[in-house]
């Protein structure tokens, strides 16, 4: 946890709430056009632009995935997570568009008002 700390101590709450929300939105948007990838290789198996399109959809993707999951745990200590939040936060990543419902639901400043 030291570490996450120093990585997050170096910016302001305001600039890691900025990229949470920014990564929760584009970690959505990849699912869908990986999504897409998914459907055009099933379709076109062995077209050549469909396994381009899925390799780097599948790459954009996974790299969004991590960064949600790498920015989880300095978010959870501003907006003061529990258990339960951070846990479902956590399982947000592996269902499509949900990171969006964390986004708008859990990152809220003022949520307990």
């Amino acid at each position: 946890m030291n570490i996450i700390e120093k990585y997050s101590s170096k910016y302001p709450e305001e600039k890691i709430i900025k990229w949470f929300k920014q990564v929760c939105l584009a970690e959505a948007v990849s699912w869908f056009l990986l999504f897409t990838a998914m459907v055009w290789i099933r379709v076109e198996p062995k077209g050549l632009f469909a396994i381009i399109y899925i390799s780097t959809m599948g790459s954009i993707h996974g790299l969004f995935f991590t960064l949600y999951l790498l920015l989880l745990l300095p978010v959870k200590k501003i907006f003061n997570w529990d258990d339960e939040d951070s846990i479902f936060a956590l399982c947000a990543a592996f269902f499509p568009f949900a990171t969006i419902w964390v986004d708008k639901k859990l990152a809220r400043e003022n949520r307990n008002e």
